[in-house]
């Protein structure tokens, strides 16, 4: 089986180049001749293989490799709906607990968004979490604790503003979903910032969830479509975001699972 590993062409460093041979190196145990290609060789040429593992989220590349008859996994559609926070949002109403949360009104350039700010703090108090759109590891998301500090990260870039779930501040749980399973889950703490994002000073430690979580996670990644997926859970059950690419190198050396070869076997069972 051949397939190709669809990585930016722009986002270099240890932690990229980790994760690429960790995937390569698993697709060549399990006979699958794995090939790199980044985003920008795939604008030029689409190459034939038996299937794309898009590790990226440039979906405009990976829906016109599925245009082409090649399947992708993640889908062009469910990557699209993980990047945008808002997106994500909308599509998982009434599917899974989530954090009250307001979408921006849509705007073609930066505009006074006092009236939008206002309304919201009135609606889901303060202080209240704002994120961009569009960012990975818990970049872009400010806890805010007053109108000022919301409209000083305000530009043009579309943004949501979320309840802040005190409870769970610092705290989360990292459900890792493959084919509907859960297949690993760790609890990230970090006690200097709201965000728990390992990239953030956080920390991780092997963590079993219950069936709720795991039901709640999955779902989530039904309702995106998602193959496979990272779910992080408050701890008050609500899902805070999904991610379709998530970083697998530090969930494995905290629990010792590796995802890897989960992925390629579901992937093998689906285009069989």
């Amino acid at each position: 089986m051949t397939g190709i590993l669809a990585i930016n062409h722009f986002l270099k460093g240890d932690k990229f180049n980790e994760l690429h041979n960790h995937l390569t190196n698993c697709a060549k145990k399990m006979n699958i001749d794995l090939n790199i290609k980044t985003n920008l060789e795939l604008a030029l040429n689409i190459p034939q293989a038996d299937f794309v593992l898009f590790w990226d989220k440039d979906t405009n590349i990976a829906r016109s490799i599925e245009k082409a008859g090649v399947p992708v996994f993640n889908s062009a559609r469910a990557i699209e709906l993980c990047d945008d926070k808002a997106k994500t949002y909308v599509e998982l109403l009434g599917a899974v607990p989530q954090p009250k949360t307001l979408i921006a009104p849509k705007c073609y350039f930066e505009a006074d968004m006092r009236d939008f700010v206002d309304c919201a703090i009135e609606i889901l108090g303060l202080p209240l979490v704002f994120k961009e759109c569009f960012g990975s590891f818990g970049s872009q998301v400010f806890l805010c604790h007053t109108a000022e500090e919301i409209i000083s990260h305000i530009t043009s870039k579309p943004f949501i503003l979320q309840e802040y779930v005190k409870e769970s501040s610092g705290r989360d749980i990292r459900i890792e979903v493959v084919g509907g399973r859960c297949v690993s889950a760790v609890k990230r703490e970090n006690t200097n910032d709201f965000r728990s994002n390992v990239t953030n000073g956080g920390t991780m430690t092997k963590y079993t969830p219950t069936s709720t979580e795991i039901s709640t996670a999955v779902t989530a990644c039904e309702k995106l479509g998602l193959t496979f997926a990272g779910v992080d859970i408050l701890e008050n059950g609500q899902v805070c975001e999904v991610n379709s690419n998530a970083h697998i190198i530090n969930i494995m050396n905290c629990t010792g699972v590796d995802i890897a070869p989960v992925i390629f076997e579901e992937i093998r069972s689906k285009i069989k």
